[in-house]
């Protein structure tokens, strides 16, 4: 009896394991679609990216706004887990303060429509923006904090201050070619620091 019992863990695991690789999979290749063509690509073409049957994607995600809500979620976490790695293996808390925005502006810029498509669901967006501010703000103050603490930028300016500013300047950037939020955000940063 206790052998059969030790068989099927294994089993078990594998195919929770596998479910989790289809549904990353799944999640990888509907950023890319979302980045290319927006957040209302056809989900046909999000199950060619994945290599996949449509009915696999509604498998795992009933409605688009289930999926882009999975993508983000995602993007938020692999953004705040890239905040502490930064700061471990940066030249400077400056330099990792440096990396993360530019993370974080990558974020912002790829998010083609995605406002307008949860909108309808004015609850689940607030959900997902308040989701957004309470795992990237904290990550944001680390960054700045140790950077004002190694005295390489002024120690005045709050996290959801320079987020905010950081939005605001990616505000229109995909659809504008002669517009580099980038470079705006490079010079705000840049403004960050201390003159030596």
């Amino acid at each position: 009896m206790n052998d059969g019992d030790e068989g099927a863990r294994p089993a078990g695991r594998s195919r929770r394991a596998d479910a989790r690789r289809n549904e990353e999979t799944l999640l990888d290749a509907a950023a890319a679609v979302f980045v290319a063509s927006g957040v209302d690509a056809p989900v046909r073409d999000i199950a060619a990216e994945a290599g996949v049957g449509m009915g696999t994607i509604y498998r795992h995600f009933p409605t688009r706004a289930d999926l882009i809500i999975a993508v983000y979620r995602r993007q938020v976490e692999a953004c705040a887990e890239a905040g502490p790695a930064l700061l471990a293996t940066s030249a400077t808390p400056y330099a990792a303060l440096g990396q993360w925005i530019t993370l974080f502006v990558d974020f912002l810029v790829t998010k083609h429509g995605l406002a307008a498509v949860l909108q309808s669901d004015n609850a689940g967006f607030e959900t997902l923006h308040a989701y957004f501010l309470d795992r990237l703000v904290p990550v944001c103050t680390q960054l700045l904090d140790a950077a004002a603490g190694s005295g390489e930028i002024r120690s005045d300016l709050t996290a959801y201050e320079l987020m905010r500013g950081v939005g605001n300047l990616c505000i229109g950037a995909d659809h504008d070619p002669r517009y580099d939020a980038r470079r705006l955000v490079d010079l705000l940063i840049a403004g960050l620091r201390r003159p030596h």
